[in-house]
Parts: structure tokens; sequence; C-alpha cells
């Protein structure tokens, strides 16, 4: 089953790419392009990126459209576990478009399966000054921060996730688990529970 990903890039691609190549009057780069895009539908992942980045190096005024191009190439990459290259792409991608939340955020998930949490730390900071209200991005950190051992900042984080979205189960969850691990850490005893409100203790039986 072909993935939405896919479908859309494309189909962005099969559009806008192939009429802009068409407007600068370079045929070569709009046959390539047209015949990556079925390579991209039919899900021939080698062969599209191949015409892809033909169709790319020969003109550079593909700018506009490249950084999808990019995505694309980047995508199939992190499919195949050829993590440095995708995150070399969606860098490239990010130069070319750089207030795309997606492409930080694609870039991270890579940087994360190789353990270079400090580079998905920049990026998902990056996408969260770019959409403040993405509550995703700071439980992202925060997890991130969790994995590292700093319990202070992935406390920081996830009181922000929390002010966008107050009852985001994720970040309440993840506020409660901190607060033991930071409890157990300071070596302090648990709180006592709030002891059930008691009755009043029944008035002495009247004597007849």
């Amino acid at each position: 089953m072909k993935t939405k990903f896919a479908l859309c890039l494309a189909t962005i691609l099969g559009s806008s790419l192939l009429q802009f190549a068409q407007a600068q009057g370079n045929r070569e780069a709009a046959r390539l392009a047209r015949d990556g895009t079925q390579a991209a539908k039919d899900q021939d992942w080698d062969k599209a990126i191949d015409l892809f980045r033909k169709a790319a190096d020969m003109d550079k005024k593909f700018a506009p459209n490249l950084a999808v191009a990019y995505q694309q190439r980047g995508y199939t990459s992190q499919k195949e576990q050829r993590f440095n290259e995708a995150i070399a792409d969606f860098g490239e991608a990010i130069k070319v478009n750089p207030r795309d939340t997606r492409i930080y955020e694609q870039r991270a998930a890579v940087e994360m399966k190789i353990n270079a949490l400090d580079q998905a730390l920049a990026d998902y900071s990056e996408a969260s000054k770019l959409n403040p209200n993405e509550v995703r991005f700071y439980l992202y950190r925060g997890y991130i921060y969790e994995l590292k051992g700093d319990m202070d900042n992935s406390m920081a984080e996830t009181e922000k996730a929390l002010k966008v979205q107050p009852k985001n189960p994720d970040a309440v969850a993840r506020k409660e688990r901190l607060q033991k691990i930071k409890q157990a850490q300071s070596g302090a005893p648990p709180p006592l529970p709030v002891p059930a409100r008691t009755p009043p203790p029944a008035a002495p039986a009247r004597t007849p």
C-alpha cells in the first residue's frame, strides 16, 4: 500500500516541479521530473531518487520545489536505514525551505535512531520556535531529556507541553513519573496519603 507521504510528494512533484521545469524551458529536466514522479507513484524508490537528483542537478532554478525532492529522497533513505544520507537530504531541504517544521521533525526522528540526541533536541527546538503551539515538539524534547538523565529540563519541557494542552495524557503521565524519579533521587520519603475525613464520634446513648 502506498503511503500518504509518498503519494503527497508524488502529487506535488508531478504538478509544481514539472510545471516549473517547463516554465524555465528545460525540457530534459521536465522529462526527468515526470519520469521520477511516475517512479515515485510506483514506489520504485531507487529509480525515483536517481531521476529527481538528475533533474535537480541539471538546473539549480528548481530551488522553490527542490525541498520536496530532497524530502522524498531523505524519506526513502530513512526507510532503507541509510540514516546519514537521510539526514544530509533533510538538511538540504531545510536550506531551501527553512520554515517547514515537518522537515525538522523528519530529521530529528532519524537523528534519534542513531542516538544523536543533541542534534534532535536542536531540530525539535527549531520546530517549536516556528510553531510554538504544537505540543508534540515539547513532548519529544521532554522525552529526549529524560533519556539523557536530565530530569530538570525534561520537567521544564513537560510543563511547556501542559501549558499548551493542560490535559495532554502523555504530558500528565510524564510529569507524574518525573516527580517520582526526582523524589527518589532526593531521598525524601513519599508523602503520606491524606487520610479520609473520619466521622465525628457518636453521641453517648441517653439514659432513659
